[in-house]
């Protein structure tokens, strides 16, 4: 019986400056810029930045499915690092822990992503395997994702034209 899949660790090398790139991806609001699955976030509590214990809400969609999740951030180590999880509830106990990193290599920026499922019942997973295919395996998306929030910074670094 088909799984979702329960760990990825992606990476690109971007043309963009890594203060740049690190801007994008520490504004949690700015997900629906360059991930193919989540659509929004915003932020639950706080002063709307990312600091360990801060929770946002994201706005998910793959294909017909539509569904939102509470994450909270675990840890930051600006400008290169943040952690968050989704938070488990009754409903919906799983727990998936993300991140991403965020370092200047010769030519550009290095991002990688990954993501471990911390807990997911069998049955939960069995069900969002079938209901959710794109979870079976994610790393080309992820991959992609990456590469677009390259796109996104590289565009903060256009010169204003005043057109």
């Amino acid at each position: 019986m088909a799984q979702v899949q329960k760990t990825s660790r992606v990476e690109v090398v971007v043309d963009a400056a890594a203060h740049l790139v690190w801007e994008v991806v520490a504004d949690v609001t700015r997900v629906g810029e360059w991930s193919h699955e989540c659509r929004s976030a915003r932020w639950l509590d706080g002063d709307g930045r990312a600091r360990p214990g801060a929770r946002f809400r994201g706005r998910n969609r793959a294909g017909r499915a539509r569904w939102s999740r509470t994450a909270e951030i675990v840890s930051v180590d600006p400008p290169h690092e943040i952690v968050w999880r989704t938070v488990p509830t009754w409903i919906v106990p799983d727990s998936t822990v993300w991140r991403i990193r965020v370092d200047p290599v010769v030519g550009g920026t290095r991002i990688r992503q990954s993501f471990d499922v911390v807990a997911a019942p069998w049955l939960l997973d069995r069900f969002f395997a079938r209901v959710l295919p794109a979870h079976r395996d994610r790393d080309a998306r992820l991959v992609e994702d990456l590469r677009r929030i390259g796109r996104v910074a590289s565009r903060e670094a256009a010169p204003w034209t005043g057109a």
